[in-house]
């Protein structure tokens, strides 16, 4: 299925989409009693899973509107800092508080959108003065922006750490680990004044030769021939950026869900007889996390296949080959920036030991600024969200960036 095939069909089942919502609306009217018997909250159930079957997902906003420091209520505003072709950087204001504790929160470029890491941004506000890379849809940007390759995103992490200036903290959260720990080393050697103050890496493929997963099996079972003819597809008709080579929002959704088929067919098992019996609080976990799930965007081309190359076939940091503008990059000059890794016990898609390596890599960081933490019962998303993040990890890392202040 190609990418123009595939959004004539997404808008087909949009219009079905319409037709069952509004069919939704009369049957669970208040004023319908039907609405109230058995059958009628089966219909009702039938009714809205198929809504969400067929619904086109748009990104959501952060909308985060205040937040509570000392039990006192703080309004929040989001302001955009710096702007690129590729990238916003967004800023959370909090009105009234001192602009300090600053800390940049590279969000991944792996197929959803930033507000995916909304809940990592809430537990992080009442204590630090937080900034996001929102990474646009590429579907969304013109070709004549030229491509976005791997080194440009790391570029654009240079380019956001000199915007912010010192004693900024550098946060990364699985993918852009990688160029995180990259851009630290080209700051370091230059020994710019705005080499992260402390460098946090969650999560991330920093060495895919530990405890491989199916996502590094499956990057070094396909050539890189497949990836290219089978993945990259170019952007259809009628977007900003047509033309332009992409691999596909629903492409890396459809394998995001194949990797847990059957907990995603429980989720909707359970999300249907919860709208049967009633259960709305748990049906509105259940939305409230769909809505961001199926969420998705596309993904420059250029930057995808190196990123499967360089980082997952060739495993080119830890073998000391990875390099940025042509020139090899030098993880031994970073010396002076304390390093937390984290990584989740039960993660299927970054498996233990892939963060940690961070601290092999780094040779000269003295000892007594180095922590690793293996958040035990915790999968992939459990690292940066949910309870175990807010109650275990979260005052890590705090603590972690305040010792460092």
């Amino acid at each position: 299925m190609n990418y123009q095939t595939y959004d004539y069909f997404t808008r087909g089942a949009y219009i079905m989409h319409e037709g069952l919502s509004l069919l939704n609306d009369i049957t669970n009217h208040p004023s319908n009693l039907f609405s109230h018997t058995i059958p009628g909250r089966i219909t009702r159930a039938s009714l809205e899973t198929a809504m969400r079957l067929t619904q086109r997902y748009e990104k959501l906003g952060f909308n985060i509107d205040e937040i509570k420091i000392d039990n006192k209520r703080v309004k929040v505003k989001e302001d955009i800092a710096l702007s690129k072709p590729f990238c916003e950087l967004i800023h959370f204001n909090r009105i009234g508080v001192k602009d300090d504790h600053k800390v940049l929160l590279v969000a991944p470029l792996s197929g959803h959108f930033a507000t995916l890491l909304k809940g990592t941004v809430e537990a992080l506000l009442p204590d630090h003065e937080i900034y996001v890379t929102d990474w646009t849809d590429a579907r969304e940007v013109p070709l004549d922006e030229g491509p976005f390759t791997f080194d440009c995103y790391v570029s654009y992490l240079i380019d956001f750490m000199e915007h912010l200036g010192p004693n900024t903290h550098l946060m990364a959260i699985c993918q852009p680990t990688v160029q995180a720990l990259i851009a630290t080393a080209i700051m370091a050697e230059r020994k710019s004044e705005a080499t992260p103050k402390t460098l946090t890496l969650m999560a991330g493929p920093l060495d895919c030769s530990k405890n491989p997963t199916r996502v590094n099996e499956f990057s070094q079972k396909h050539p890189m021939s497949w990836f290219r003819n089978v993945a990259i597809m170019k952007v259809p008709h009628g977007y900003p950026g047509e033309g332009r080579d992409v691999y596909p929002g629903f492409m890396q959704l459809g394998g995001f869900i194949s990797m847990n088929q059957q907990s995603h067919l429980k989720k909707y098992q359970n999300f249907f007889q919860n709208l049967v019996f009633g259960e709305e609080e748990d049906a509105d976990r259940f939305r409230a996390f769909y809505d961001e799930y199926m969420a998705v965007l596309d993904i420059p081309a250029e930057f995808y296949l190196e990123t499967i190359e360089r980082v997952f076939k060739n495993n080119e940091i830890p073998r000391g080959a990875i390099t940025y503008q042509g020139n090899p990059v030098n993880f031994e000059a970073i010396d002076n920036t304390p390093l937390l890794t984290v990584e989740g016990a039960d993660d299927d898609i970054c498996g233990l030991g892939q963060t940690q390596a961070a601290h092999d890599i780094c040779k000269n960081i003295p000892n007594a600024m180095r922590k690793h933490h293996v958040q035990q019962g915790a999968g992939h998303y459990g690292i940066f969200s949910g309870s175990k993040f807010r109650q275990s990890v979260r005052p890590l890392i705090t603590h972690f960036i305040h010792k460092y202040e």
